[in-house]
């Protein structure tokens, strides 16, 4: 096996380990306010996430950009708990229709990638030590990333579906579950982070 599939895998495992789940709540809490027939829409909101994350995750790989472990460790379950909190006050929602994708929430999306593309470059470095060139398997790993978010996507829009549309579970009910299940979660990832505990 080549090494590109080698670090597209790596990519992909990262994404989706339940054991690093800090990444799939972003994914979950800022999709989990739309509908199956918004996939279109929820594309390009994922796809505004990775293109925010591609570009931190380049440059720390080329050491353009340093930021500590322990504060993107504290600032990545924030940008969860806002995005959480942020679904509490969803523009135009009604009981049973989703908000439309919003450019705030595509700006939210890419800028929040940002910082999450930090904790991936701690990761990827961590693999690649001294290694010379970085570029195939900073792609490769980029490629492994996006196919697991669109994976995490599918699963979070069809859960949705099955719910709100099988289920009868009214829609806004569902995000405010959802939401706050993430924010719980994001909370217990900030106390237990090493900034704020060793406080």
């Amino acid at each position: 096996m080549s090494d590109f599939f080698i670090f597209l895998q790596l990519g992909f495992a990262h994404i989706t380990d339940p054991n690093g789940y800090d990444h799939i709540l972003f994914v979950v809490a800022l999709c989990a306010v739309y509908s199956v027939r918004q996939w279109r829409q929820v594309l390009v909101l994922i796809t505004a996430f990775t293109v925010g994350h591609s570009v931190t995750l380049a440059l720390a790989m080329l050491q353009l950009v340093s930021v500590r472990t322990d504060v993107v460790e504290l600032l990545i379950p924030i940008t969860i708990l806002i995005t959480a909190a942020a679904n509490f006050f969803p523009t135009k929602q009604t009981a049973n229709r989703p908000p439309p994708v919003t450019n705030y929430r595509y700006a939210l999306a890419f800028g929040f990638g940002l910082i999450h593309g930090l904790g991936f470059s701690n990761y990827l470095r961590s693999l690649l030590g001294r290694e010379a060139d970085i570029l195939a398997p900073l792609l490769a790993f980029n490629i492994g990333l996006e196919l697991g978010q669109l994976l995490i996507v599918s699963a979070i829009v069809g859960v949705s579906f099955i719910a709100v549309d099988w289920a009868h579970v009214a829609r806004r009910d569902w995000i405010v579950a959802v939401s706050v299940l993430v924010l719980f979660m994001a909370v217990s990832l900030i106390l237990t982070s090493d900034l704020v505990a060793a406080k």
